[in-house]
């Protein structure tokens, strides 16, 4: 793998994680009113465009999103759409700092997928720049009793798709590029969230006291115009970060980009301090200089040492 490769990696994983954020941070404020499937159909309907217009300015043409591959494309979708929906659920009953913690078993697993299914070499510093990165997360959020609800069991199963779905994003964009894998995700989104709507949509479901089964059965509510335009406003935002979460798994090694899924809890922190009022204590900015010393320590082990590209990679 190129040095620029890896750097590359790295930084449209760093900015698809910070775009993405905001989209967590908006379905989290209107979660209480809404259903996570219309947040999900508008937001999508409005990634269509948005995507289209990111197609056309990566790949000069629109011609990539007619592949004979784009069943796979849907299938890897709507992977996707499950890990997506689990952490959302998740989000709307347990505190941020709690569904973040829970959902930093992605990166472990895509390091183990990509080692058993892309047979990437996972160095012995790898394994301990991952293991000291999710140590600090949970220094950093100290998860607490709400471990025990049964919500805390979706991000951990969001995480197992996430890995799936970006260790297939690293297959599958030998031939097709990380704005058409994008754009068909979105699709499937689409289709999946139609799906939801059809089903709960008349709220003839609606009445779950638990806070992550009421945002999934919850009716359609006629939303007010500023709740509207922040659904979607997720559209753009989805548009941007998917394409920019999948570039990064398809153009670098997914064991070395990985570790940097933990800046999303400093995201975490943001949110909460502007919103909320909420700052870490010592023991949390402890886990923040934990997880940049991870992150470093990363890229200063393997920016010299790095080995060709796996047989078929992009």
């Amino acid at each position: 793998m190129r040095t620029s490769s890896t750097t590359l990696g790295i930084l449209y994983l760093i900015a698809g994680i910070a775009i993405f954020s905001v989209q967590d941070l908006i379905l989290k404020l209107l979660s209480g009113s809404y259903p996570l499937h219309q947040a999900m159909v508008l937001r999508s309907l409005t990634a269509i465009p948005c995507l289209l217009v990111i197609t056309k300015l990566m790949d000069g043409t629109l011609r990539g999103l007619v592949s004979p591959t784009w069943p796979l494309m849907l299938v890897r979708g709507v992977l996707n759409f499950l890990a997506y929906t689990a952490y959302y659920l998740a989000l709307a009953a347990l505190p941020m700092a709690t569904t973040v913690a829970l959902y930093f078993t992605a990166p472990l697993m895509i390091t183990l997928l990509s080692a058993l299914v892309l047979k990437e070499r996972v160095s012995p510093r790898r394994w301990l720049a991952l293991a000291a990165g999710f140590a600090g997360v949970v220094i950093m959020v100290q998860p607490g009793g709400d471990l025990f609800d049964w919500a805390a069991l979706l991000p951990i199963f969001c995480g197992a798709a996430y890995a799936g779905s970006m260790v297939a994003a690293r297959i599958m964009g030998v031939r097709d590029s990380a704005a058409a894998l994008a754009f068909w995700g979105n699709i499937a989104f689409l289709l999946c969230a139609a799906a939801l709507a059809l089903v709960y949509g008349t709220g003839a479901h609606e009445g779950a006291g638990h806070a992550s089964l009421a945002f999934l059965t919850r009716g359609w509510v006629w939303p007010t115009t500023q709740d509207a335009l922040l659904m979607c406003a997720c559209g753009g935002i989805a548009a941007i970060g998917l394409t920019l979460l999948t570039q990064a798994y398809r153009i670098a090694a997914n064991s070395v980009v990985a570790p940097f899924e933990f800046t999303f809890a400093f995201w975490g922190i943001l949110w909460g301090w502007l919103f909320w009022g909420d700052l870490p204590n010592a023991l949390g900015w402890l886990g923040i200089t934990i997880i940049i010393g991870a992150g470093l320590y990363v890229v200063r082990a393997d920016e010299p040492n790095e080995k060709a590209a796996p047989k078929g990679a992009a």
